[in-house]
């Protein structure tokens, strides 16, 4: 059972993220938590939304770490407080529900000097060309190390293909075997070999959890297509491409160390 996501309400903008490009936020809510949050406004739209709850849910789902992650909800008011005029800008531009990741305190940026076992390493390589997220080189590790442990973070750069959805009709078998190039991945020298992993990993990823998975997303981040506007409808095309890039894993993965 995939519990839904929590939601919140934000209290308090505190600090920009400037390291990302969509300006992501630390910010606190009505459940005394602080998270890092991204917004529905930022440039890169909503699929990336989507698209950080499914890759973030499935590397739970195999056994990566990865922050918590809840819906909260900015009013208006809450938006003529910010002096800064691009925050401003941003925060006008997301008012209704964005993304919360929780924010882990005293946790660093991935610099390798703390790697993940093999195993762990050889699951966050199998996720990222499961998910076809190549934003995962020593540019960007997008790794974090909390308590000792390495931790996965922003995945909205996975799922890429969804972006052409509104213009033309999905086609899951087009990316059923798409080979991910991960030459230039940060865990790329860590980790074990991927072949020892994947069966149990596929094995993770029943029909039904990855419809509970795609099920958390929220409806209003669903963006209509040319093919249909009814949610369940999207959902389901999601679910399809989730399961036609999963039975073909031991194609794709031929690919991997």
């Amino acid at each position: 059972m995939i519990p839904l996501l929590p939601r919140i309400q934000a209290l308090r903008y505190v600090t920009p993220l400037r390291e990302g490009g969509s300006l992501p936020a630390v910010m606190e809510a009505d459940d005394d938590g602080t998270y890092v949050v991204k917004f529905r406004g930022a440039g890169q739209g909503l699929k990336v939304l989507v698209a950080e709850v499914i890759t973030s849910e499935i590397a739970r789902v195999i056994g990566i770490p990865t922050p918590e992650l809840a819906v909260i909800t900015l009013v208006d008011a809450l938006t003529k407080y910010e002096r800064d005029e691009e925050v401003q800008d941003l925060l006008k531009a997301s008012v209704g529900t964005n993304l919360a990741s929780d924010f882990l305190p005293g946790s660093f940026g991935y610099d390798g000097s703390c790697p993940p076992p093999a195993d762990l390493a050889a699951k966050i390589l199998w996720l990222d060309a499961y998910s076809l997220n190549i934003d995962r080189t020593w540019a960007n590790p997008n790794l974090i190390v909390w308590h000792g442990r390495v931790h996965a973070i922003d995945h909205g750069a996975s799922l890429w293909f969804h972006h052409s959805w509104p213009s033309k009709a999905p086609n899951p078998a087009a990316f059923a075997t798409r080979q991910p190039d991960l030459a230039k991945h940060v865990l790329i020298d860590v980790a074990g070999p991927v072949a020892e992993v994947n069966d149990a990993l596929v094995a993770h990823l029943s029909d039904e959890v990855l419809t509970a998975v795609v099920d958390l997303v929220p409806e209003e981040w669903l963006e209509p297509m040319v093919l249909t506007d009814d949610p369940q409808h999207i959902r389901r095309i999601y679910v399809e491409h989730l399961i036609a890039r999963r039975d073909a894993a031991a194609e794709w993965t031929k690919a991997l160390p």
